[in-house]
């Protein structure tokens, strides 16, 4: 099968190749997908996990990418709960080879049923971004109806879903970027647009909740507006500052079948939109990865037909 591999890690992007691999195999548990369907995520070969094991021995030539969509074509023992040809979606363990691959060998509970009437690309691009603004709103920033939800890169790809989650549940949402995102942050439903660049943000009234994807300087800011007892919830790793009476937490995603489900009867639903980019092929992906250009949207890498 062709995949991309990285093969060292201070070789950075030009260590990128696309090979010739045999195809995986199912241990327990496992089924195998054909992929359709798979994302690039920009600052993954930052990630320790797609360089070594959970030991911290090195793993490389490993495979990167872990939003897919496809069918799978094979289940290891023990494996219940999905059949071979059904269509499906999810993520991959970090940990593990990726779905910049045609086939990918991944735990049957990383993945979900796809509804025949989504196609593999949208499917593929609700799973991180989806499953990541659900469990910062959800899971860790317990959003309520009536609270009030500032969420930073309110257009960007997990913002904007963000956005979408925060409003269909009923919270007051204030959004941020860079001025040119606001008409963007606007579409997705913010109720109100925050320029980053000015000092519009210390001058708004206190927030229930902050979730931050930005980081830096943009999360030190964001906690002087969150009211005593609110939360702080962040996917850009632990906020050095502190805030009396501010829960601050730092999260990584995780695959979670129900979450799947119901991101996917939303969009189904018209009631999510996707925030989609340019779709590049297997065959021409790494230069994606190398473009100096900041994408607009998800990034889609075309595998299957």
């Amino acid at each position: 099968m062709k995949a991309i591999v990285v093969t060292n890690e201070n070789a950075g992007l030009s260590g990128m190749k696309l090979v010739e691999l045999p195809e995986p195999s199912a241990a327990i548990n496992d089924v195998i997908v054909q992929v359709y369907s798979a994302s690039i995520t920009g600052d993954e070969l930052s990630w320790p996990s797609t360089w070594t094991d959970r030991k911290g021995a090195d793993r490389t030539p490993s495979i990167p990418g872990h939003e897919l969509a496809g069918v799978v074509t094979a289940l290891g023992y023990g494996t219940t709960g999905l059949s071979v040809g059904q269509r499906v979606f999810g993520l991959q363990d970090w940990y593990r080879n990726g779905s910049l691959a045609e086939y990918v060998a991944i735990e049957a509970r990383n993945l979900a049923p796809l509804p025949d009437d989504i196609d593999f690309n949208d499917g593929n691009v609700l799973v991180m971004p989806g499953l990541t603004a659900w469990q910062a709103l959800f899971d860790h920033g317990q959003l309520q109806a009536g609270q009030r939800v500032l969420i930073h890169g309110a257009a960007g790809i997990v913002g904007s879903m963000a956005v979408q989650f925060a409003r269909e549940a009923g919270a007051y949402v204030i959004g941020t970027g860079r001025a040119a995102h606001r008409d963007a942050a606007l579409e997705f439903g913010v109720n109100e647009f925050i320029d980053l660049d000015g000092n519009e943000l210390e001058n708004i009234d206190k927030v229930d909740l902050v979730f931050d994807v930005l980081g830096g300087d943009v999360a030190k800011r964001s906690l002087g507006v969150i009211r005593k007892g609110g939360r702080f919830v962040s996917i850009t790793g632990w906020n050095e500052e502190q805030a009396d009476g501010v829960q601050n937490i730092d999260f990584v995603v995780e695959a979670d079948r129900s979450q799947l489900t119901e991101i996917a009867k939303r969009f189904r639903e018209g009631r999510l939109k996707t925030n989609s980019g340019s779709i590049v092929t297997l065959d021409n992906a790494i230069a994606a990865y190398n473009s100096s250009d900041r994408p607009k949207g998800k990034t889609i890498v075309r595998v299957g037909a």
